[in-house]
């Protein structure tokens, strides 16, 4: 009997000491999973916190940057209200003055000429009576002689006795231009404030004077250009148009100009020719002194941004001052 009950007790015991064995493997299996988890979950928690880390590095630098940028916009803004400050005091202020000094000097210029002109209007200008007294030798005895009076006319009756031929000229300009007219003929038209112009300057200021400017040089050289044509009618070599712009382009483009409406080449413009362009004021008035000498007439023409005309061109017969407006004088300094 007892040899029959020991087969059935070892079994159990074996049975015992494998389920013993699988849970001391499966104690060790679980700590290992445990382990593995704690050191997943350290980890994460070490990449999580360095990317906190660098989310605040580059946050504080963009912070950084940004109050960097807002200072640097701040001190830009005073130095721009520093300049704009600057600017409104000094150049502002200063081309104010010199626009009023310039237009002050235009109107007193315009109104002493314009003053000058109707004086000398007004003025009787009457030689000395002459009186001739007879001979005792003279057979026949007088015993008085008239007094003989020379009138002196009037500045604006110069040209009276040439009118016709002016007002003919005046008539020809009003006309479709003739492009194909002779040289030193107006190959150009004039409209009417034009020729009033040249009305005011032959018949009421006797060929002497300022002129308000008609805007731009290319106008004022065209009027020029019916004058100088309607003086060559009544003068014919006899005269020498003297041009003065301080300024090298701005007798350039009088000479283009003149040349397209007269019809004239480069050979036109010198000394020796019909037309003379000067910088300088002297060289005018040494000119004009040359050509009274040899019994010739100086026309003197004086671009509209001279500010001043030299009291010996006064003295001369025959010329002409453009005044030009302040509009006009800054557009030719920007240009410039």
């Amino acid at each position: 009997m007892e040899n029959t009950q020991e087969p059935n007790i070892k079994p159990t015991i074996n049975e015992k000491s494998e389920t013993g064995s699988d849970l001391e493997n499966k104690v060790v299996m679980d700590k290992k999973e445990i382990n593995r988890e704690k050191k997943v979950a350290n980890t994460a928690q070490k990449k999580e916190s360095r990317k906190d880390i660098l989310t605040k590095e580059i946050l504080s630098e963009i912070i950084q940057k940004k109050s960097n940028l807002e200072s640097e916009i701040k001190a830009l803004e005073k130095q721009k209200d520093s300049l704009e400050k600057d600017i409104k005091l000094n150049f502002l202020g200063k081309s104010d003055d010199i626009a009023k000094r310039v237009k002050g000097f235009q109107d007193y210029l315009t109104g002493a000429l314009q003053h000058l002109s109707q004086s000398v209007e007004k003025l009787e200008l009457v030689a000395q009576p002459i009186i001739v007294k007879p001979s005792p030798l003279d057979e026949t005895k007088l015993k008085s002689q008239n007094e003989k009076i020379e009138n002196i006319p009037a500045l604006s009756d110069t040209f009276k006795p040439d009118e016709d031929i002016i007002r003919k000229c005046f008539s020809t300009f009003s006309e479709q231009p003739d492009f194909y007219a002779e040289p030193w003929k107006l190959r150009r038209s004039l409209d009417k404030d034009d020729i009033e112009i040249l009305n005011e300057w032959f018949f009421n200021m006797g060929g002497r004077g300022a002129l308000q400017s008609r805007g731009t040089r290319q106008k004022n050289a065209l009027v020029s250009a019916g004058l100088i044509s309607i003086l060559g009618e009544l003068y014919g070599d006899q005269f020498q148009t003297l041009i003065l712009a301080s300024e090298p382009e701005r007798l350039g483009e009088w000479r283009r100009i003149l040349q397209d409406s007269l019809g004239l080449n480069r050979e036109d413009f010198g000394p020796n020719s019909g037309i003379v362009l000067f910088e300088r004021p002297e060289g005018v008035i040494e000119r004009a002194d040359r050509l009274e000498e040899n019994n010739e007439i100086p026309l003197i023409i004086i671009d509209a941004l001279e500010t001043s005309v030299e009291i010996p061109i006064l003295q001369f017969p025959l010329w002409l001052a453009f005044a030009g407006n302040n509009e006009e004088i800054y557009n030719d300094l920007d240009f410039n």
